[in-house]
């Protein structure tokens, strides 16, 4: 209600999820198939918590001062217009862009479906208005998932031994941070960038697939 995407695919997730556990708690199994059902489900659980605890705590992550390049990784443009989990990705960057003079920052992004510019373009201008010198700017703007933000990026820095920023939202670190290192980055670092309060659980649950997904496909 508060997104209005109703046609969202994780927007069906909390009624089906919520629907499933009623449905288990109906059920009435005996003898060994009943504690076989809840072991699974405690398993379940567990897997769970043991991995929002691991995206929790990469959300703790702050980088030093000093660092030769920061990622800042794209999300959705709506036409020119930077969302909001986007700006929030920026200002973070602004912050440590202001007290350290001398990094240089990598805006990520291409253009995606319903976007005018790409996300990278749109990110060079919001820095640029907020006072960080186009010299400092370096854009790429063929990406189209958080790998090829980091990959493409990597080759722009070219030596990725360097200590290197990726600034994303809070939630997202912990598999930014993953696949920065698959990517090659050996000295990655995390600039964490808050988001939306009202939508954070709904943002933390669903990572946790995303997660699951960058394990299984290695």
């Amino acid at each position: 209600m508060y997104t209005r995407k109703f046609n969202s695919t994780f927007a069906l997730f909390w009624p089906a999820f919520g629907g499933i556990h009623i449905l288990l708690s109906l059920l009435s199994f005996k003898g060994k198939w009943n504690i076989l059902l809840w072991m699974v489900i405690l398993l379940l659980w567990a897997v769970f918590l043991a991995v929002e605890i691991q995206i929790c705590t990469a959300m703790a992550k702050r980088a030093e001062a000093g660092l030769p390049y920061i990622i800042v990784l794209g999300a959705q443009v709506r036409g020119t217009r930077i969302t909001n989990s986007l700006m929030r990705r920026l200002d973070a960057a602004l912050c440590y862009l202001k007290e350290n003079s001398e990094t240089n920052v990598i805006v990520s992004g291409g253009q995606g479906k319903g976007e005018d510019i790409s996300e990278a373009s749109a990110m060079a201008e919001y820095l640029h208005q907020h006072g960080i010198a186009d010299e400092r700017i370096v854009l790429e703007d063929t990406s189209r998932s958080t790998w090829e933000n980091l990959q493409n990026s990597g080759k722009i820095i070219d030596k990725l031994s360097l200590p290197v920023g990726v600034v994303t939202n809070d939630f997202h670190m912990y598999r930014a941070l993953q696949i920065g290192r698959k990517a090659g980055f050996t000295n990655i670092r995390g600039i964490v960038a808050t988001s939306n309060p009202v939508l954070q659980l709904n943002y933390l649950v669903r990572e946790f697939f995303a997660v699951i997904w960058m394990k299984k496909i290695g």
